[in-house]
C-alpha cells in the first residue's frame, strides 16, 4: 500500500557539493535514453510524460482512459510531497522511467519516485536572491527538459544547467545571457534533434530578446536568433534583422533593449522540421516611446517558424503589430491536424494575451482564422485579408489615458491550454482583467532595475475584485466559437489537462483541483488543495495504474502585483506535489492558521502632495512588481502597509544596502537615494491610513 509521504527537512537539504559541482560527471547509462522517437511514441501511448506539453505538439492531451467521466468520483489522493517552497509553483512534472522530474521556485530541480513519492535527489543552482528584483513575475520556473540521460533546467540568473538524471549532479553549465543585464529565465527548455532550446525574459527591464540552441551533449552554442534588431551602427547578427529594422523608428530602441523576449512558448513539428517560438512584448511597452513614428516593430508579439538545424527563419506571423499593451505571443503554441472547409490542414493554434484565438497553417504561416474569445475592446476584429487587427480608435493612448480589455495580464496568459482530438475542443484558462494605459511620452525616464513600461503604470493603484473574473473555456478552433464555459470568481486559475477519459482537469485560484466532462463541461469531481493552483496537471501510468499529478502552490505575477484583490479569501501558498489515483486514501493535514494583521491605529501622513506623488511613482516603478499595486501584497511577500516600526526605521539598510537580500529583497543602492526611500515610505504609510480610513465613495 502506498503510504503518504511528507518531505522532511533533511530530504530537501540542497547539498552544496551537489549544487556547486564544476567537473563533468559521466552520465549513468539507461536502457533507453530519451530522444525524439521516444518522445513521440510516449505522447501516443500516454504512459510517460517526456516533454513539457507531453509531446512536441504541446497538446497536453493524455490518451489514458482508466480514469474517466464515469469513475472520476472515486479519485483520491494517492500520495503527496510537502515542499520547502514559499513562492509560486508553475512547473509541469515530467515522468521518465518511473521518476518525476520537476522544479520549484528559485530554479531548483527535484527527482521523485513516482510510485512512492520518495525524494530521489534535489539540485539547487544557488541563484542569488537579489535577482528577484530583475524578474518581473516571481522567482518561478516552469519545468525541466529531458534528453538522453540528462535533465536540463534554466535558472533565474540566465544559466542553462545539464544534470545527470540518475544522480542530479551537474554535467555542464552555460551562461546563456549577459549577467550584467536584467535577463532572467523562468520557462522550461525543450530539446529538438539534440539541441536544447532556451529563451529568456526581462523586457520590462530593458533587454534584447533572443532564443538559443545548445548542444545537449556538450553545452556548445549551436545558433542564436535575435528577435529584434540591435544597434544599426553594428552589423546585424543574421539577415532577418536587416528586414526587421525597417519596421522600427527613432534612435533609442536599441538603447532601451527593444524587448521581444522568448520567455515561454515553443512547439516542434517533426514532419515540417520547424520549431515554432512565441515572442514577447516591446521594451518599453509604449511604442510612442520605444519607436516614435510608428512601425510594426518586428518580431515583437509574433510567432516564428525556425529551422532547428540552422536557426534561420522560415516564416513569421505578427498578431499585434507595433504592440503598445504588453500583448505577448509567448502563450502556448499547439499543433494539430484538422479538417477546415473540407480540407485537412496542418494547423498551429494560439490564444495569446490580446484576446483573439488564432489558427494558422503551420507549413506556410497563412492565417486561417482569428476570433475574440471574450471581452476585447482594443480591436474590432482581425482582417483575414491582411492578417492585421482593426484597432479601436484611441486604443494606443497617445493623447489621453484609456481603460481597455484585456490589460497586461491578458485574456489568456502562460497558464497551459489543452487540445483534445476526441472532442476537437481547446480548453484554456480565460480571464477578464482590464488595463489602464497612459502615454508617458517625453516624461519617460528609463530606470535601471525599474519596471519600464512608459504607459503610466503608476496610475494602476487599485485592483477592484468586481472588475476581474476567470473561466475555463472550451473553444472549437474550426468554427471559432465557444463550446462551453465554466465561470470562476477569481482570475489566474491554473493550466489544463484533457484526457481520453472525457475529462478536463484544472486547478483553481480559490484552492481546488477539479475535473469536468470534456464534452459538456459538467463538474464531476473536486478536491480541496489548500492552496491556489496555477500550474497545469499531467498524467502518467505505472504498473497498470493511471495517476494525475499537479504542482500546487499559489504564486506568479498576479499574486505579487495584483495584491490582495487578486487573492481568494483564505488562500495562501502551501507548496506540494499532489498525486491522485482511483481509490487513493491519503489525506492532507489540517491547514495552518493564517497570519493575523497587526492591530494598529495609523495616523495621517505628514508629507506634502509632491512627496506623496513622487513616492507613488517610485513605488510603482521599483516595488510594485513584488509588493503589489498600491502597496497591497498578495501574500507571498510582506504587505508594506503593515510593516513594523523597526522595519520602517531600517528602510535604508533594507532597500539601499540589501540587508534582506538573502530573503529575495534586492538592493537598490546606486539606483535610489535616501530622499527616494523616504518618499516611498510616506506613500506606503498613506496607503495604510487609507486602508483604515477610506475616503467616502463619490456619488454618481
Amino acid at each position: 500500500m502506498i503510504q503518504t509521504i511528507r518531505a522532511r527537512s533533511r530530504d530537501l537539504a540542497w547539498g552544496v557539493s551537489m549544487a556547486c559541482a564544476t567537473l563533468l560527471v559521466p552520465a549513468v547509462s539507461h536502457a533507453e535514453p530519451v530522444d525524439g522517437t521516444r518522445i513521440e511514441a510516449a505522447a501516443a501511448l500516454g504512459k510517460e510524460w517526456l516533454s513539457h506539453g507531453l509531446g512536441y505538439s504541446e497538446q497536453r492531451f493524455s490518451p489514458l482512459t482508466q480514469i474517466n467521466d464515469q469513475n472520476v468520483k472515486n479519485l483520491g489522493l494517492a500520495w503527496y510531497l510537502d515542499l520547502e517552497n514559499n513562492r509560486g509553483l508553475e512547473a509541469t512534472p515530467l515522468l521518465v522511467d518511473g521518476v518525476l522530474y520537476t522544479t520549484l521556485s528559485w530554479s531548483r530541480a527535484i527527482a521523485v519516485n513516482a510510485r512512492t513519492g520518495k525524494l530521489k535527489w534535489a539540485y539547487d543552482p544557488l541563484v542569488h536572491k537579489g535577482k528577484a528584483g530583475e524578474a518581473c513575475c516571481d522567482a518561478v520556473n516552469r519545468g525541466v527538459a529531458v534528453w538522453g540521460n540528462k535533465v536540463f533546467v534554466g535558472t533565474l540568473d540566465g544559466r542553462l544547467v545539464s544534470l545527470d538524471r540518475d544522480t542530479g549532479k551537474k554535467v555542464w553549465e552555460v551562461q546563456t545571457t549577459d549577467p550584467a543585464k536584467a535577463y532572467s529565465i523562468t520557462g522550461a527548455p525543450r530539446v529538438v534533434k539534440g539541441k536544447v532550446i532556451i529563451g529568456n525574459g526581462g523586457a520590462e527591464f530593458g533587454v534584447r530578446g533572443y532564443v538559443s540552441a545548445y548542444d545537449a551533449d556538450t553545452g556548445a552554442l549551436a545558433w542564436r536568433f535575435y528577435t529584434v534588431p540591435g544597434d544599426p551602427k553594428k552589423p546585424y547578427e543574421h539577415p532577418e534583422l536587416a528586414e526587421a529594422a525597417k519596421t522600427w523608428k527613432g534612435d533609442k530602441y536599441w538603447e532601451y533593449g527593444g524587448g521581444g523576449t522568448v520567455w515561454d512558448s515553443m512547439a516542434y513539428d517533426p514532419e515540417t522540421d520547424l520549431l515554432y517560438v512565441g515572442v514577447g512584448n516591446g521594451s518599453p511597452w509604449n511604442r510612442e516611446v520605444r519607436s516614435p513614428g510608428g512601425g510594426d516593430n518586428l518580431f515583437l508579439s509574433s510567432i516564428l517558424a525556425i529551422r532547428p538545424d540552422t536557426g534561420r527563419l522560415a516564416w513569421h506571423y505578427q498578431g499585434t503589430p507595433g504592440d503598445s499593451w504588453d500583448f505577448t505571443a509567448t502563450q502556448q503554441i499547439t499543433l494539430a491536424d484538422m479538417e477546415i472547409n473540407g480540407t485537412l490542414r496542418k494547423v498551429l493554434m494560439q490564444a495569446p494575451k490580446n484576446g483573439f484565438f488564432y489558427v494558422l497553417d503551420r507549413v506556410s504561416g497563412e492565417l486561417l482564422s482569428a476570433e475574440k474569445i471574450g471581452k476585447v475592446t482594443w480591436a474590432e476584429k482581425v482582417d483575414l485579408k491582411t492578417g492585421r487587427p482593426v484597432e479601436a480608435e484611441g486604443a494606443r493612448y497617445e493623447n489621453k489615458p484609456v481603460v481597455m480589455w484585456p490589460g497586461p495580464f491578458g485574456a489568456h496568459n502562460w497558464h497551459s491550454m489543452s487540445y483534445s482530438p476526441r472532442t476537437g475542443y481547446v480548453y484554456l484558462p480565460y480571464q477578464e482583467v482590464p488595463g489602464v494605459y497612459r502615454n508617458e511620452g517625453k516624461d519617460f525616464r528609463f530606470g535601471k532595475k525599474g519596471f519600464n513600461t512608459a504607459s503610466g503604470l503608476s496610475d494602476f493603484t487599485a485592483f477592484p475584485r468586481e472588475a476581474v473574473s476567470g473561466a475555463l473555456l472550451a473553444w472549437d478552433p474550426v468554427t471559432q466559437k465557444e463550446a462551453w464555459r465554466v465561470p470562476h470568481t477569481h482570475f489566474w486559475n491554473g493550466g489544463v489537462l484533457s484526457t481520453a477519459g472525457n475529462l478536463v482537469f484544472q486547478g483553481t485560484a480559490d484552492g481546488r483541483m477539479v475535473a469536468y466532462t470534456a464534452d459538456t463541461g459538467k463538474q464531476r469531481w473536486s478536491f480541496p488543495a489548500q492552496t491556489g493552483v496555477v500550474a497545469a496537471p499531467m498524467s502518467y501510468e505505472l504498473d497498470g495504474k493511471q495517476y494525475v499529478a499537479i504542482m500546487a502552490g499559489w504564486g506568479g505575477v498576479a499574486t505579487l502585483l495584483g495584491g490582495d484583490q487578486a487573492l481568494a479569501p483564505g488562500v495562501r501558498n502551501v507548496s506540494r506535489l499532489l498525486v491522485f489515483a482511483l481509490d487513493g486514501k491519503a489525506e492532507l493535514p489540517s491547514p495552518a492558521a493564517q497570519p493575523v494583521k497587526p492591530a494598529r491605529d495609523p495616523k495621517p501622513v505628514k508629507a506634502s502632495a509632491t512627496v506623496l506623488e513622487k513616492g507613488k511613482v517610485l513605488y510603482h516603478s521599483y516595488c510594485m512588481e513584488c509588493h503589489g499595486v498600491g502597496g497591497i501584497s498578495g501574500g507571498l511577500t510582506p504587505d508594506l502597509r503593515h510593516s513594523s516600526d523597526d522595519i520602517r526605521q531600517a528602510y535604508g539598510e533594507i532597500v539601499l544596502d540589501g540587508a534582506l537580500e538573502r530573503n529575495g529583497m534586492p538592493r537598490f543602492g546606486g539606483v535610489l537615494a535616501v530622499p527616494d526611500i523616504e518618499a516611498i515610505k510616506a506613500y506606503v504609510m498613506q496607503q495604510e491610513y487609507l486602508e483604515a480610513y477610506p475616503p467616502p465613495a463619490e456619488k454618481k
